[in-house]
């Protein structure tokens, strides 16, 4: 057994920097004599804009310039947010301009209007008090319907798209047949992404080339989009991202900020930081899920599902963001039907603007929508229907001897076996034993509630990723990589791959990570597709460097190529008992100058996606008399394929988990009717807390991926899409004693209390 290679619980080489305060954030790394940026952004929620006047701010003490969409336009920025719209039946659906900076209407609180830039930061927030905008307030639409006060000009009744995929005739047919149909309604709340680290970068021009770093989740998409909007050659800006505290899908992509900074540090030539405040994070980082979908489904006279449909109404806030369009459509579609085999299904999506914060990517992206819907309705049904819950799921698994199984959206699946996972998580949960706790809970005045959940996903993003290995003078192994750790665990597990295939030791692995000019091309992190993606690259690298450096081995050790054997990190030689190790082998090259050995560079494809899979099971407390609900007991069992590092998929897995009852027990984005925010601060919007967590028990139980050679899976989002469902059917399951037939979240104490008594 390797003790730094795969499958072992090696603990995070990088947690040494992060917890002695070492790390290097965007707020570590402002150059001492940048400027400072700040934000005016609207008070409003939709408006006409009729006057901005920035005179007085201009002349106040310290400010170097102010700057609205019309300055930066006529430096030669383009004023259009970067967005991807979905096809609608050959037709592209509502795509309305977004500025970068507002120019004639406001469209949601927090909208940027105007910069500051100043010598210090309290200098820019004081000036932009001292800017003055006239609005002509117009009413708001916050309803997740069609129809109200038109948002945008060109977008009829507020409606983005109409989207659906399969057959409702189909459907429709099934339910008349049906032997039993069930039918839910289901909300999937608002919630706002707080990762640890606001949104913040600063920019540098010199030169004539702008550096621009930032706290993303990716170099080479912010970098196209610099070049085209800020209408520079390619050559011209370079992008970095150092360490990143959370991304969670939100930190995916560009926002209005980040170019507007990077503009600016052109006109001044100069250094810009800008640091998002948490209020202002609240404010205008895009959100994540709010969507409700009614469901129904036809069941025969043995419970085999027959026939599916999902419509669903979905927020997409005040504007297109990048990925918004597609997270309820396209990828929801891809895990709608979960772990089942169903193939008689409609989904419709209705996307809608509202005088709200755009919606986009959250750890998920629509992977949790579609399951939460799907698990929400299959422990409805064994309510309704009379039948476990368990049974329920095992009567419309798909089967192991189906596998490669192809889903309703074309999504094929390698491998796969349910029951086994199923039956795993029933034993680690204690199942038999879950009466006798729940009547514990009754003497003691609490209801006792189980909810289960059976998640599968996809992971997403381009199937091929590049690697370039690289031997330095210091004795170091450089990986240059393109994803990007948000506090994951890249560099230990990208160690420990390197180490297993290569036998270079694990404390001289150097993993690099964003920046443009080192690391030419990536995919980026998201989707749960890094260490897949990633991992597989560094396989193949891998190999090529030792096929390359086995001839230089052979000339060092006077030897034939034929007699050269690699094994546990060295060449050896067949002949006699000489060897060489591999990291010495690379370093001799380095010092004799054989610059083709030094480094090795492959783009390396996947041959298909991978497909993790689990079940959560969930049980909670309820005090009646306080509304108060506690998770008292979680156990997890996951199918994630080969695990690289078992520590990090349950840190993973709990950090996922975490997010998940958040969501659904505390968490909750609240307007009033003018679209203000009323949880704007940590005072109103309640994050999960220590105490609100259980202790979560972790089981695995694979069977290896055949699309990828090392057999894995991905395991970043996978907590969050079981826990949704899973923590609240255990609610539901409590409170349907008491008569309550259907709970939505977040479900507070204020709310539980009133489903109860009311």
């Amino acid at each position: 057994m390797v003790k730094f290679g795969v499958s072992q619980s090696v603990v995070r080489k990088e947690d040494l920097r992060f917890l002695t305060g070492q790390g290097q954030y965007v707020d570590d790394l402002r150059p001492d004599d940048c400027l400072f940026a700040h934000f005016f952004l609207s008070p409003v929620a939709h408006a006409k804009i009729e006057l901005i006047d920035t005179e007085e701010a201009k002349s106040a003490p310290g400010v170097k310039a102010v700057y609205t969409s019309q300055d930066l336009v006529g430096a030669g920025m383009k004023n259009r947010m970067p967005v991807d719209i979905l096809d609608v039946n050959g037709e592209k659906a509502a795509d309305p301009d977004r500025t970068i900076l507002a120019t004639d209407k406001v469209r949601f609180v927090g909208e940027p209007i105007a910069v500051v830039i100043a010598d210090t930061l309290n200098q820019a927030k004081d000036a932009a008090e001292l800017i003055d905008v006239e609005f002509d307030e117009l009413d708001v639409a916050l309803e997740l319907k069609p129809g109200g006060e038109e948002i945008h000009e060109s977008v009829k009744d507020n409606v983005a798209f109409d989207w659906d995929k399969g057959s409702q005739e189909s459907v429709d047919q099934s339910f008349t047949k049906a032997a039993y149909v069930v039918s839910l309604t289901v909300d999937d709340n608002r919630i706002i992404c707080n990762s640890i680290e606001p949104r913040g970068c600063f920019a540098e021009w010199d030169n004539n080339r702008l550096h621009m770093c930032i706290n993303g989740q990716g170099v080479w998409g912010a970098r196209d989009e610099l070049i085209d909007i800020l209408n520079l050659n390619e050559d011209a800006v370079r992008v970095t991202n150092p360490d990143v505290g959370g991304g969670f899908g939100m930190k995916g992509f560009m926002y209005p900020e980040f170019f507007v900074i990077g503009q600016a540090a052109k006109m001044l030539k100069t250094r810009i930081h800008w640091m998002g405040t948490r209020s202002e994070a609240m404010l205008n980082d895009n959100d994540g899920r709010d969507l409700t979908s009614e469901i129904k489904a036809a069941f025969d006279e043995n419970y085999k599902i027959i026939g599916y449909q999902v419509v669903t109404h979905c927020n997409l806030g005040a504007y297109n963001s990048y990925y918004g369009q597609f997270i309820q459509t396209e990828l929801c579609h891809k895990v709608l039907t979960g772990v089942y085999d169903i193939t008689n299904t409609y989904f419709r999506v209705v996307g809608l603007f509202t005088n709200t914060a755009p919606v986009d990517a959250y750890r998920g992206a629509g992977r949790p929508e579609g399951i939460f819907i799907m698990e929400r309705l299959i422990d409805h049904a064994s309510r309704i229907l009379g039948i476990d819950q368990v049974e329920l799921r095992k009567r419309n698994f798909i089967q192991p001897d189906q596998f490669p199984y192809t889903n309703f959206a074309d999504e094929t699946f390698d491998v796969g076996n349910f029951e086994k996972v199923m039956d795993r998580a029933v034993i680690e949960a204690d199942l038999a034993g879950y009466q006798k706790r729940k009547n514990e809970s009754h003497k003691n005045n609490r209801l006792r509630g189980l909810g289960i959940c059976f998640y599968i996903e996809t992971i997403l993003g381009d199937l091929d990723e590049t690697t370039r290995i690289e031997f330095c003078s210091d004795g170091f192994v450089n990986v240059y990589v393109g994803t990007q750790s948000n506090g994951q665990g890249h560099e230990t597990a990208y160690s420990q791959i390197l180490h297993e295939r290569s036998g270079i030791p694990y404390e001289k692995v150097r993993v690099i990570q964003g920046d443009s000019d080192r690391i030419k091309k990536g995919g980026g992190t998201g989707g749960s597709r890094s260490v897949t993606t990633q991992g597989t690259s560094i396989n193949g690298t891998a190999d090529k460097m030792i096929e390359k450096l086995k001839l230089f081995a052979a000339e060092t050790l006077d030897t034939s190529p034929e007699a050269i054997d690699f094994d546990a990190g060295a060449f050896k030689d067949r002949n006699s008992n000489r060897f060489l190790g591999i990291l010495e082998t690379g370093m001799q090259a380095l010092a004799k100058g054989r610059d083709d050995l030094v480094s090795t560079e492959v783009t390396t494809i996947l041959k298909e996606k991978s497909f993790p899979n689990g079940s959560h099971i969930c049980e909670v407390e309820i005090d009646p008399e306080t509304g108060k609900t506690e998770v008292v007991k979680y156990t997890v069992v996951d199918d994630l394929g080969v695990i690289i590092n078992p520590l990090l998929a349950q840190g993973q897995i709990h950090g996922g988990v975490a997010q998940g009852i958040g969501q659904i027990l505390t968490e909750h984005v609240c307007y009033d009717e003018y679209g203000q925010l009323l949880s704007g601060t940590f005072m109103d919007y309640a994050m999960p807390r220590a105490d609100n967590i259980p202790f979560i028990d972790f089981f695995s139980e694979p069977t290896p991926s055949t699309n990828n050679p090392i057999g894995m899976k991905g395991c970043g989002e996978a907590g969050t899409i079981g826990a949704l469902a899973a923590v609240t059917n255990a609610i539901q399951d409590a409170l349907w004693e008491k008569g309550v037939r259907n709970v939505q979240a977040p479900l507070t104490p204020n709310q539980v209390w009133n489903l109860l008594h009311n």
